[in-house]
């Protein structure tokens, strides 16, 4: 694990992914920025990650305010959750102390800028604990200045119920 301050580049996160689905995501994500730090939303092409959407997530990020409202909610995102949370903002999405963790991870996406990759427990539904992977980056649509992310988790979802708590115990950090 490294330490939540510490960065590698991106080659490097590339090299790290495991699933399919984040290292599709990835690999379009740096094809489609071009030479720009970082695409926008609308250089995604949806076609090119057709088989992983379900994985997909995504938060706009607002500069003013430093809030994110939901963009995208995969179907698989929607089940773990048990709702569809489009539009939603994140501190109504997460109870008190997740929200400061998700928004503080999400913050330092949008303002290095940054990109995030976590593996192992991704998080718990009642007494379970669910494994996978997650990959998340960031957003700008003039390229520089960060104002969302998109993102894809990667899991098999268990046959329980229950009040879904983040985890996010192996955080890696790379730069964009």
């Amino acid at each position: 694990m490294q330490d939540a301050n510490s960065a590698t580049d991106f080659g490097a996160l590339v090299s790290r992914i495991k699933s399919p689905a984040l290292l599709a995501l990835a690999s379009h994500w740096r094809d489609v920025r071009a030479n720009r730090r970082m695409p926008g939303w609308s250089d995604l092409v949806p076609s090119a990650l057709a088989p992983h959407l379900h994985k997909l997530w995504a938060f706009k990020y607002d500069r003013q305010s430093g809030e994110f409202a939901a963009r995208l909610a995969g179907t698989s995102v929607m089940l773990a959750s048990g709702r569809s949370f489009r539009g939603t903002p994140l501190k109504e999405i997460h109870p008190p102390h997740i929200f400061k963790r998700a928004h503080a991870n999400l913050t330092r996406i949008v303002t290095e800028p940054a990109a995030y990759r976590c593996a192992g427990p991704l998080f718990r539904i009642g007494d379970k604990l669910v494994e996978g992977e997650r990959v998340v980056l960031p957003l700008a649509a003039n390229g520089e200045l960060a104002d969302g992310v998109v993102a894809a988790s990667d899991f098999k979802m268990p046959k329980v119920t229950g009040a879904i708590e983040i985890l996010a115990d192996k955080v890696e950090w790379f730069f964009v």
